[in-house]
């Protein structure tokens, strides 16, 4: 079963994520905040982590940033309601697994997931 991370900082949004991907049998742990994300992936194993942009006290932007530079390699999807047309988010794209906007359907975050955690994607 894979650990999932999510860090997310709306519990309406936190709670639909949690809902559905434990019903698609992934185990699921919550951050709220990119400092306290940071300090469990600095000691916990993840399989993937589900990371939102507009954290408080450390942004997802920071945080995945802070993350590689640090050697962490976890796979990551954005979760974000900005436009991937930001020419700021380029450095993002180039770090993340995959980039989801909002609104989206479970189902196509428990596809893409599905998609980054097959085992020929070289994630694990």
């Amino acid at each position: 079963m894979y650990r999932i991370l999510i860090v997310e900082d709306e519990p309406r949004i936190v709670a639909f994520i949690q809902k559905g991907l434990q019903r698609a049998g992934f185990t699921t742990e919550v951050t709220y905040d990119g400092e306290t994300a940071l300090a469990v992936v600095q000691t916990q194993s993840f399989d993937l982590m589900l990371l939102d942009l507009g954290l408080p006290l450390k942004d997802g932007q920071t945080l995945l940033e802070e993350m590689r530079s640090q050697g962490i390699t976890l796979p990551v999807i954005i979760l974000t309601a900005r436009s991937m047309d930001d020419s700021g988010m380029s450095p993002i794209l180039a770090s993340a697994r995959r980039f989801i906007r909002k609104p989206f359907r479970m189902g196509e975050l428990v596809q893409a997931m599905q998609q980054v955690l097959q085992p020929d994607h070289g994630n694990r």
